[in-house]
């Protein structure tokens, strides 16, 4: 039963707890996979280089690196009104994000202790590091009065299954783009502290290594399984990651604008810029690269943005709801034809472009 008394925009599901948002497509996903399948994978081929990474992740650079220091030791009445609001939302997004990773990487590490020691410590030490990324960022959003349920989340969420390949993809461009997207706010704040308006950005520099060594971790595995980068499969499903990934953060980063503005950032320019690294970090690994230099692939997003913006306006007008499906429906259907000349749109070879950029 949800509290009657809220917080200012926020259910309770008890007082200080925050009722968890809503499921949608652009909320953070949590993962099953085939535990089995992964288990029976042979490393062999990259193996070196995996032990070599589990040997950084043993080190735990950031061991005392997530201390709450004084300055979190006031009141932050400062942040108020939708500014508020926004960052609580970013408090909480970020930290679904990160217990979604620690509940799939401590599984993982449980299920394959007896048949694959090398991955299932790799998965217990990264699950440490997601434990501690969620932790910090469920106690800042104590500053606001607010908290998250995680053990209530664990059991509440939906759980979207992926064969350990589709894992590896999504896994390995969330953790890419986390470290774009963190040392990017932090190069920016330290360039103009008078926008740090709050002090958990201070600590982004250290953690978003975390997330990178998290991607090498699974570029690590993917190179151990060439299966799954090197024919024509590999291709078409490297861009469905891509666009996934990017897709999915250009909308929910316009959409709270607002909050990059209250950190000095412009949100278009900021996601822009990620995009290109992660897109240029992914050829790395992957066989093909999106065109994110093409200026069509932002258009057709800002398509997308407003075509959200319109099914806002249908869900909140006093129209029946049976007559907002009619309404909705070439909404919904330019949305997808956005996106499917997003994909159609022509790759890059990333070996050729990696090449070039050396």
């Amino acid at each position: 039963m949800v509290d009657s008394l809220k917080k200012p925009g926020f259910e309770e599901l008890r007082p200080g707890v925050k009722v968890p948002a809503k499921e949608t497509l652009l909320t953070p996903r949590f993962y099953t996979t085939d535990f089995d399948e992964m288990a029976q994978m042979d490393i062999s081929v990259n193996e070196d280089e995996l032990r070599a990474i589990l040997e950084e992740f043993r080190t735990d650079y950031n061991r005392h690196h997530f201390v709450r220091d004084a300055e979190f030791e006031q009141s932050w009445d400062n942040i108020d009104g939708e500014t508020r609001k926004l960052f609580v939302e970013f408090l909480e997004r970020s930290c679904t994000a990160e217990f979604s990773g620690f509940l799939l990487y401590k599984e993982l590490g449980r299920r394959l202790k007896d048949k694959s020691p090398v991955l299932a410590e790799c998965f217990n030490l990264m699950s440490r590091d997601e434990a501690r990324h969620a932790g910090f960022l469920n106690k800042a959003l104590s500053d606001f009065d607010l908290s998250l349920d995680l053990g209530f989340l664990t059991k509440s969420r939906s759980y979207t299954f992926f064969k350990p390949k589709f894992i590896f993809y999504a896994t390995y461009l969330s953790e890419k783009i986390g470290y774009w997207r963190y040392i990017t706010i932090y190069r920016h704040l330290e360039a103009h502290p008078e926008d740090q308006i709050y002090p958990i950005f201070r600590f982004f520099e250290n953690w978003c290594q975390d997330e990178n060594r998290h991607g090498d971790f699974f570029d690590a595995i993917m190179k151990s399984q060439p299966q799954m980068l090197n024919d024509w499969k590999a291709k078409l499903w490297s861009r469905f990651f891509l666009l996934s990934v990017f897709a999915t953060m250009y909308l929910n980063d316009i959409q709270r604008k607002d909050f990059y503005a209250s950190l000095g950032l412009d949100a278009r320019e900021y996601d822009i810029h990620v995009i290109k690294k992660t897109n240029e970090t992914a050829g790395r690994v992957f066989p093909i690269m999106l065109d994110v230099e093409n200026p069509e692939f932002y258009q057709r997003l800002d398509v997308c943005i407003e075509n959200n913006e319109k099914l806002r306006a249908i869900s909140n007008s006093n129209t029946p709801k049976f007559l907002q499906f009619f309404q909705k429906l070439p909404v919904y259907l330019s949305h997808g034809w956005q996106l499917l000349r997003l994909y159609l749109m022509k790759p890059i070879d990333a070996a050729s472009a990696q090449g070039a950029i050396r």
